[in-house]
């Protein structure tokens, strides 16, 4: 489980957790604080706690610690206004010497609570790591498994953090915070589709009797069709089918989270739209009742 959770995180969860969680740092480039190395350092330390600590009680209990997709959605859109703060400061800092030690105290406490916040912010790796803790049915399992994703990520993460210093000190630091504010913007967004706080499209007319049973193929770019009709009023299978690794194995459907390959049985619908999202928010298809 360790070594699985190690290979997720270097092999797929390098790019898409950096992308994500990546903002935090933005808050360690506090004026000279963030020019500390240990203070990355810390930042994973609070990382690895935290997903260790998730992983045993997802192996203990299982789904029932599991955050359901509105409480994640709602984390998301605060990840992304808190990177967006972030962003302002470092590119409103004005280069300064060092504070006194007693700031340097505090932002040592803030560092591995940061890094620990990122659970709260899952990729879609993340997610299935998760997945495979719960599954494990065991508490050192799960551990081991979230504990070694941690490990896979933390190299990335290090060489952002020392990223972050090296530009906070130059006048790249503007052209870096309006990436960031960027990328907050993208996290919010994330997080108010994966709540189903935006509108969806009209149900186009009925192209002939519909269909019990609909397919939808999961690729990285996302699924495949994203658009597709069935008939209201009775029971419809919804034949999920892998065909990429990436954020689209986990869909968030009628209120669940499902991993792929899977095959979701919805009761009758009434004619309209639903939503489902990657676990991420990121990727986003309809079904059409009618």
């Amino acid at each position: 489980m360790l070594a699985g959770g190690v290979a997720a995180g270097l092999l797929a969860g390098t790019a898409t957790c950096t992308a994500t969680q990546g903002g935090l740092l933005m808050g360690l480039v506090d004026h000279c604080h963030g020019r500390d190395p240990a203070l990355v350092g810390w930042f994973l330390a609070g990382r690895l706690a935290s997903y260790t600590t998730g992983g045993a009680l997802l192996g203990l209990l299982g789904s029932v610690v599991s955050l359901p997709p509105q409480v994640r959605a709602v984390l998301l859109v605060a990840a992304g206004l808190t990177v967006i703060v972030f962003a302002v400061r470092l590119m409103r800092r004005g280069r300064s010497d060092c504070a006194a030690p007693s700031h340097a105290v505090s932002s040592r406490y803030k560092a591995p609570l940061l890094g620990a916040a990122t659970i709260l912010v899952p990729c879609g790796v993340t997610l299935g790591v998760e997945m495979i803790a719960i599954s494990s049915g065991s508490p050192v399992a799960g551990a081991a498994a979230m504990a070694g994703f941690v490990v896979g990520t933390a190299p990335a993460f290090a060489l952002l953090g020392y990223v972050l210093r090296r530009i906070s000190r130059t006048r790249l630091a503007r052209f870096a915070g309006v990436a960031a504010i960027a990328a907050g913007l993208w996290t919010a967004g994330a997080g108010v589709n994966l709540g189903g706080w935006l509108p969806g499209p009209a149900a186009p007319p009925a192209a002939g009797p519909g269909a019990e049973t609909v397919t939808i193929f999961a690729t990285r770019e996302g699924y495949r069709p994203a658009m597709v009709t069935a008939r209201a009023g009775v029971p419809v299978e919804v034949v999920f089918k892998l065909v990429d690794q990436g954020c689209t194995g986990t869909v968030t459907i009628d209120g669940r989270d499902v991993t792929l390959p899977a095959t979701v049985r919805l009761p009758p619908q009434r004619p309209g739209s639903l939503r489902y999202v990657c676990g991420m928010g990121m990727y986003t298809g309809f079904i059409n009742f009618s």
